[in-house]
């Protein structure tokens, strides 16, 4: 089953991904970005429920962002390289982005996540 489009925004509604690709369910949780060669600029991954990741096989660094069950940022992760371990005490999901793109997040920020209906028909 192919993961969900979605879109992940601050509260104040400041776009933190804008193709953000939901990851919930076993297979997709499990293959994440392997097989991609780069996320380009507003992609990203977010992954739940999950309190760990790892870069094993990936081509090139992510940023991180651990996330608490009501999305509040607990911990992030600057250009985690490949062949890593990452993990985050209260995380419940994991938001991963192109390097650069959790710059200008921080802890106990709150962020929003908001389905992305009009992206996914394009997809279809």
């Amino acid at each position: 089953m192919a993961s969900h489009l979605i879109t992940v925004e601050r509260e104040q509604g400041e776009i933190v991904c804008g193709r953000c690709r939901l990851a919930d369910r076993p297979w997709t949780r499990l293959r994440g970005l392997l097989g991609r060669r780069r996320l380009n600029p507003n992609e990203g991954l977010l992954l739940r429920p999950v309190g760990a990741i790892h870069t094993l096989f990936m081509l090139f660094a992510i940023d991180v962002v651990f996330l608490d069950r009501d999305y509040a940022v607990v911990k992030v992760v600057e250009g985690l390289r490949p062949w890593r371990f990452a993990a985050a005490r209260r995380a419940k999901a994991v938001l991963e982005l192109p390097p650069g793109g959790a710059r200008r997040l921080r802890v106990g920020q709150q962020l929003v996540i908001v389905p992305n209906w009009h992206a996914e028909k394009k997809a279809a």
